[in-house]
Parts: structure tokens; C-alpha cells; sequence
């Protein structure tokens, strides 16, 4: 392994103006600390009113979001729920958790995310079974909302954004997670702001998100003594976890406009090499280029890079590996066709880290051409 400089994939990164330390402080000094308090009050208004929504309630993780969603929407035993099957697990876990069975559904080329036409046809396919789709907005690209939308609602079928990795993202114009019924965001260390851990589910229906809270809270009735009436999670965000939040909201733009930079670096100069392509960009998106994808039809392929950057410390990635291609999701069924299995093939993530500067940019790219020559 090389001793130079590491370079990430991507890290937390704090405020230059230490506006998380501002909060954290703020809590500490007045022994707020764990469970709630006015940060997570506040980052539940700050957010909603970020991203155009309504009502948000701060939770432990974006897993835990995923799962209150599902549970709020009535999802049980017998029921099918239709998600992607090229994403992180945390997607689909929940369904399991939830005694429901996930149908995986193929992606489209032009966007990466869920095919509209693969998602028609599942929902032909199972009908009134489906209870709810999950939609996921990869890699801080958009889904092609519009024909989903449309497709769900004539089936009447719920929809929750998985916008883990979307914060900062639009489709024509409007935030990503605002267009289902829930939309879930993610703040664990690598996302583009990060809390160290944490998650957020927004939704305009008031009574559901105040219904999410107390589930979150181990369901624990209004009476002097414990009384649970309901099953509970323990999935509330803490108060110190929350000032960090708010204190990365702030920032968030700067980070945006960061990833975009890379991005375009990357593209710049990656992007004549022979059998080389980067994720899609479509005119009525606005990706916030969490991490910077490309994919690879010649003599050089994914491992080939990552092995050539990990020997000079550098950290990348493989896409990820299609749910259905899973060991333990391998049984359920998945609509489409082989997209997701040709981006895991042939993709790669690059190191996306907003705090990179235009030398370690130039030291990976320099790397990378050094394939070709």
C-alpha cells in the first residue's frame, strides 16, 4: 500500500464555519442532550423546509425511515412491495422486516434508476398485491418520476422515495422524496451532509408523520406509568446528533456545487478514453453528483481501476450489486431485463470526496490514464 495522502471515497465534512459545533454546544449547555430537544425540532422544520415538504420527523437512520414508511402505509404479511433491485440492501431490508415480500424491478438506461415500463408490467403482473412502491434515487440521480407517478396512481399503489442518496437533487425542478407519499433521506457518514448516522421521513400527511414519531419513540402512551398500546421502535434521532444535522443543512449547496465540480472534472478529463461513459445526465434533472459513476466497455474494467487506485491509497467503488443477484434476496422475483447486471459489471464509483482538492483529482485521473497508455 502506498504511503501517500489518502484519498476517500467520501467522508463527513464538517463546516468550515463550525456551525455544527455552534448547536452541539448550545444542547450541552443547556443538558439537552439525548432524546429530543430544539435541535431535533428544529432539523425536522429546517429540512421539510429545504426540500418543500410539508412534515418531517428525525429518525435513527434512512433504514428506520424506510421501515416507518412501510409500516405507516399499512404494509403486512401477503403484501408485495416493488423496488429497484440495483441499490444498497437497506432498501429492501425493511420489507423483510415488515413479514412483506419484495419484487425486485430493473433499471432503465437513460436514468439508472427504476424503468418506468418493467415497473408497468410488475404492476400488472401482481395487481392488488402490491401495497407499495419503493423508488430510489441512485447515486444522487433523479428516477423518471412522471411516468411512475402515473403508473402507481392508476394502480393505486403508495409511493415512498428512497432519496438516500438524493438530498440537494431535483426532478424538473422539485426536490427529490417530495413526489410519494414518503420520502426518505439518509445522513450516515458518507452521504453528501452527513449527522454520523441518522435519517429523516418527510411527508405532507401530518397525522402519519406525528403517528411515525410515536412509533419511534417505543410507542409509549400518554399515561403517568409506561403503557404500550402499540408495538415500538427506538428510532428517534437524539438532540446532539440533530445540531450536527442542522449545522450540515447549512452547508449543503457548498456540497452540491462541490460534487457537480468533480463530476465535471472527471468528465473533462476521463471521458475521451476509449470505451469510457458516465452516469446519465438528463436535461430535466438536476443530479447532486453524490458520487461521480462511470462505466466501461473496453480492455480496461472496473477492477483493473479500483486495484490501481487502492495500491496508491485511494478509495473506489463497485456499483452495487443488483438485489436479485443477492444470496439472500436471490429467490424473489425481478421484472425487466439485465441493465442492472451490466452496470454492476461494467461500473465503477470514483472517489467523490468534497474535500479533495485539484491535485488529488489530477493525482486519480493521472492514475486512471496511466490503464490506457
Amino acid at each position: 500500500m502506498s504511503e501517500n495522502k489518502k484519498i476517500w471515497l467520501s467522508s463527513p465534512h464538517m463546516s468550515d464555519e463550525g456551525y455544527e459545533m455552534q448547536y452541539i454546544r448550545e444542547a450541552f449547555d443547556a443538558n439537552w442532550v439525548a432524546p429530543l430537544g430544539t435541535n431535533v425540532n428544529e432539523f425536522e422544520r429546517e429540512l421539510a423546509r429545504k426540500v418543500g415538504a410539508l412534515n418531517a420527523a428525525a429518525l435513527t437512520s434512512g433504514t428506520a425511515a424506510t421501515h416507518l414508511a412501510l409500516r405507516a402505509v399499512g404494509v403486512g404479511p401477503g403484501d408485495i412491495v416493488l423496488c429497484p433491485t440495483l441499490t444498497f440492501s437497506a432498501t429492501v431490508n425493511p420489507i423483510i422486516y415488515q413479514n412483506a415480500t419484495p419484487v425486485f424491478v430493473d433499471s432503465d438506461i437513460e436514468t439508472w434508476n427504476m424503468d418506468p415500463k418493467a415497473l408497468e408490467t410488475a404492476l400488472e403482473k401482481y395487481g392488488e398485491r402490491v401495497k407499495a412502491v419503493i423508488v430510489v434515487h441512485l447515486y444522487g440521480l433523479s428516477a423518471n418520476m412522471d411516468p411512475i407517478m402515473e403508473s402507481c396512481r392508476k394502480h393505486n399503489v403508495t409511493v415512498i422515495e428512497d432519496a438516500a442518496e438524493s438530498l440537494g437533487a431535483y426532478y424538473k425542478g422539485r426536490h427529490t422524496g417530495t413526489f410519494g407519499k414518503y420520502g426518505v433521506f439518509s445522513f450516515n457518514g458518507n452521504k453528501i451532509i452527513t449527522t454520523s448516522g441518522g435519517g429523516m421521513l418527510v411527508s405532507d400527511d401530518e397525522e402519519r408523520i406525528q403517528k411515525v414519531r410515536f412509533w419511534a419513540t417505543q410507542s409509549r402512551d400518554s399515561a403517568r406509568h409506561y403503557q404500550h398500546s402499540e408495538l415500538g421502535y427506538n428510532y428517534r434521532m437524539s438532540n446532539i446528533v440533530a445540531g450536527i444535522g442542522r449545522g450540515q443543512l447549512k452547508v449543503l449547496d457548498q456540497r452540491v456545487a462541490k460534487k457537480r465540480y468533480i463530476f465535471e472534472y472527471y468528465r473533462r478529463e476521463l471521458g475521451q478514453l476509449g470505451g469510457v461513459n458516465f452516469m446519465p445526465v438528463n436535461e430535466w434533472n438536476e443530479p447532486n453528483f453524490w458520487l461521480t459513476v462511470m462505466t466501461l466497455s473496453g480492455k480496461v474494467r472496473p477492477l483493473d481501476i479500483m486495484e490501481a487506485l487502492e495500491a496508491d491509497n485511494i478509495e473506489s467503488r463497485p456499483v452495487w450489486k443488483p438485489m436479485h443477484m443477492q444470496p439472500f434476496f436471490s429467490k424473489y422475483d425481478c421484472i425487466g431485463g439485465n441493465v442492472s447486471e451490466k452496470l454492476f459489471e461494467n461500473g465503477v464509483c470514483l472517489p467523490s470526496d468534497t474535500k479533495m482538492t485539484d491535485e488529488d483529482l489530477e493525482r486519480v485521473c493521472g492514475i486512471i490514464k496511466g490503464l490506457w497508455e
